[in-house]
């Protein structure tokens, strides 16, 4: 019935972004009056591990390209049928939700750089419950006959706690209880009112919780699983076959921004400050801490076949998406070649 309900918002989510394009909103090319190129990439949420592309934008290396990037938010699955219908250039999350929101395009999408390369998500519990045995069968029975806020049914962090629950022996529908929020923030007040006994999440809802007394830290981390291609840039194959010289300028701005968030904390942060004004520097901080502890972003852009085998394999496992894959039908590193070059 879930995965019959997340059909049925994803051909909502087509019908609204085809209606948006019969209006006459279409991905056509244009120009700024300096003679940029305007191109738009759409994220599932403002997110904090998506830093990389907004110093891309806010240090001009988009510009330098002769690039106006624009990013658009586009929830419930819409950053991907936002693309598959040519609204937008192209979009930034995990290149199993292209897989399976442009399955049945003549023109599918592809992912041309990496740039979050670990599952970004951690599963945190209430203080009163302390997990002594971090063998499998050990977090199995800590899951067990618990409440879990697991966020909204579809998304990246709920399949990984499903691919968890399952890989340790447990069934999603029966052994635990999923709550599953729309809004992320939500996790943190569900395990604060007794609603949920554990969260899944990642900065600075983690922080947030801890400053609040909620939780302690992560008891188990996805960021564990290593190579692990969470967000990418991605566009669609004709974009990429009729102007390769934009998607060459765009991976080359990403791979000069990755570089620069690994060795210029300083200016992280600033941009993170700016993108994030009313959240407070100390939760940017820990954030930041975090991920660079983690080894949150990609340190060059490449996509692995590694990297990519694990999000089809969450996918596969849930049951959400169970059709063969291939590599170089979801992944095209020839941009990265060029670059590195």
């Amino acid at each position: 019935m879930r995965k019959l309900k997340w059909v049925r918002c994803f051909i909502m989510a087509c019908l609204v972004i085809s209606l948006l394009s019969a209006c006459g909103s279409s991905n056509e090319e244009k120009k700024t009056k300096g003679g940029l190129k305007k191109i738009v990439i759409a994220e599932p949420v403002h997110l904090i591990a998506y830093l990389p592309l907004y110093v891309a934008i806010n240090e001009g290396y988009f510009k330098d390209e002769g690039l106006d990037v624009k990013v658009t938010t586009a929830t419930g699955g819409a950053h991907v049928t936002s693309v598959v219908s040519g609204d937008v250039w192209g979009n930034i999350g995990g290149p199993e939700s292209n897989a399976i929101g442009s399955a049945q395009s003549q023109d599918p999408i592809q992912s041309v750089v990496n740039v979050v390369n670990r599952a970004n998500v951690y599963l945190m519990a209430n203080k009163k419950l302390k997990l002594t045995d971090t063998s499998k069968e050990g977090l199995a029975k800590f899951l067990k006959g618990k409440t879990i806020a697991a966020g909204r049914y579809g998304g990246s962090p709920n399949l990984l706690t499903r691919w968890l629950l399952m890989d340790v022996g447990l069934n999603p529908k029966t052994d635990v209880k999923l709550d599953e929020p729309a809004d992320a923030a939500a996790v943190v007040s569900l395990v604060q009112s007794g609603k949920a006994d554990m969260a899944n999440g990642a900065e600075p809802q983690i922080n947030d919780g801890i400053k609040k007394g909620i939780w302690n830290e992560p008891f188990y981390s996805f960021t564990s699983l290593g190579d692990y291609a969470y967000s990418v840039i991605s566009t669609k194959q004709s974009t990429i076959k009729d102007d390769p010289k934009t998607v060459q300028k765009v991976v080359n701005a990403m791979i000069k921004a990755l570089d620069k968030v690994q060795n210029d904390k300083k200016l992280a942060m600033e941009v993170l400050k700016k993108e994030f004004p009313s959240t407070p520097e100390e939760n940017l901080q820990a954030s930041m801490d975090r991920a660079y502890k983690d080894h949150l972003w990609s340190k060059d852009g490449y996509i692995s076949k590694e990297a990519l085998a694990k999000p089809m394999d969450v996918v596969n496992k849930t049951g959400i998406y169970t059709k063969d894959y291939k590599y170089n039908q979801l992944v095209n590193m020839s941009f990265f070649e060029k670059a590195k070059k």
